[in-house]
């Protein structure tokens, strides 16, 4: 199953000064691409959503309150600069 790259995807990843792509990766949503075109990390498990998905299928609120979730459990990882958490955090769940 390929993951469907939205257009407010693609605009944070262009914030952060990457590239995505659908994942050539087994369960990943994501591969992310500097610009030179050379693969940083793959990103997000297809087998779970993320903010964007739960947005288009159970509304903002209930999205908001999966982000403030996911975001106290990854907290660690996700603030490490150049990291798949951080890059997932901003991508997926912003």
């Amino acid at each position: 199953m390929e993951y469907k790259i939205t257009p407010k995807i693609r605009a944070n990843a262009k914030k952060l000064g990457v590239n995505v792509k659908p994942s050539k990766s087994k369960n990943k949503k994501l591969d992310v691409f500097d610009k030179e075109g050379k693969k940083l990390h793959s990103i997000g498990d297809i087998r779970y959503k993320d903010f964007h998905i739960y947005t288009k299928e159970r509304g903002k609120e209930f999205a908001e309150k999966r982000r403030k979730l996911y975001k106290i459990r990854h907290q660690k990882t996700r603030s490490k600069v150049g990291s798949a958490s951080y890059y997932s955090d901003k991508i997926l769940w912003d």
